[in-house]
């Protein structure tokens, strides 16, 4: 069977679109107050280097994902168990992007539909094109980016003209913002929403053009943050500190606000349409990434089989995380501090330092 590609834009794509995700909806960096926007800019290099880690260990095993290098770098005995580690991880850090997409449609317009409905919609959806395969996903990212990126521009031209912007609750920044950004940035931003693009280890053994996956990537990661940069300051300076740390969706909020001659009103369908494009790319890679592990280590060669368990399992975990939003909300803080930056960080780290030691000193075994 023919491998599925993607290209350098197909992949930039992807990276932007996942990274956009739930990060540009929810308020993130609340530590470092009025320099949110600062703190997503301070996390950047780091966010890079940790992209930089997961392009190295795939041009060091240009057709393996993580879970079929760790066996090779750590041995089957410590390397199986770990990649098993990663598919709970996956699955629940997927639920949780699926769980905060539905409280925000019903939040915002769909009050009298249950919950369920709505995640089973938007999970049917990442079934489908997961079944269609990998390269018919990347060629709709590609779509999709553009029209992300339209839509992203609609809004903020809206929100200018509105007069809804007010800098002042951007500046000033005083050594104490500094310091509160660059603690808000690491390590929290530098894994949400960075340290999440370890899911594209999964990916990248698809993309057809190896000497371009770090200018690709790292292309992708800068837009991203200039875009989330800019957003969050946006947000920031229409809401104000007070207001961005108490609500849940701050775009949201922000664009509701719009009223230019009591004629241009009411953009928020396009702040749902961005929460479902964004929600629903980043829901798939999460998808296929458990999938894509699970088929290496049980040795299942048609992926395509595993999408539905998948999906399932991550509908119902949607539900029973958390009884509430607010449960919810202090779960994934819990989640963010202490098992994702292993995961996302740590084990990939001290992957390639492993592969680097033992490729220096000869310590693989040949084989024949």
């Amino acid at each position: 069977m023919r491998k599925e590609a993607v290209s350098a834009s197909q992949l930039l794509s992807m990276i932007v679109l996942f990274e956009l995700g739930t990060a540009v909806l929810v308020p993130i960096g609340l530590e470092s107050g009025h320099a949110v926007w600062l703190a997503v800019l301070f996390a950047l290099p780091g966010g890079l280097l940790l992209y930089l880690v997961f392009a190295n260990l795939n041009l060091q095993f240009p057709d393996q994902i993580i879970s079929g290098y760790a066996r090779k770098i750590l041995g089957p005995w410590l390397g199986w168990p770990l990649g098993l580690l990663f598919l709970p991880v996956l699955l629940y850090n997927g639920s949780r992007n699926l769980r905060e997409a539905g409280d925000l449609l019903i939040t915002a317009s769909y009050d009298k539909t249950p919950i369920l409905i709505i995640n089973s919609i938007m999970i049917v959806a990442v079934m489908y094109i997961l079944n269609k395969g990998i390269e018919v996903f990347a060629r709709t990212a590609e779509i999709f980016f553009w029209i992300t990126i339209l839509m992203g521009c609609i809004c903020i031209i809206a929100v200018i003209a509105a007069g809804l912007v007010d800098y002042r609750n951007l500046f000033p920044l005083h050594m104490s913002d500094y310091r509160e950004a660059l603690k808000s940035a690491y390590p929290n931003i530098l894994i949400f929403p960075y340290g999440e693009l370890m899911c594209f280890t999964t990916i990248l053994p698809h993309f057809n053009q190896s000497r371009k996956v770090k200018k690709a990537g790292i292309t992708a990661i800068i837009l991203s943050a200039v875009l989330l940069s800019f957003t969050h300051a946006i947000e920031m300076a229409v809401l104000g500190e007070n207001l961005y740390s108490r609500t849940t969706f701050p775009m949201f909020t922000t664009i509701t606000l719009v009223n230019i001659a009591n004629f241009i009103q009411r953009l928020d369908a396009l702040v749902m349409l961005t929460l479902i494009i964004g929600v629903f790319f980043k829901l798939t890679v999460y998808c296929y990434a458990a999938v894509a592990i699970a088929a290496d280590l049980f040795n299942i060669r048609d992926t395509r089989k595993l999408v539905n368990p998948a999906g399932v399992i991550m509908l119902f975990s949607s539900f029973v995380s958390a009884q509430n939003y607010s449960e919810h909300l202090k779960d994934g803080k819990g989640f963010l501090e202490t098992i994702l930056p292993v995961f996302c960080a740590v084990i990939p780290i001290l992957l390639l330092v492993i592969h680097i030691i033992r490729s220096k000193f000869g310590l693989y075994r040949r084989q024949n």
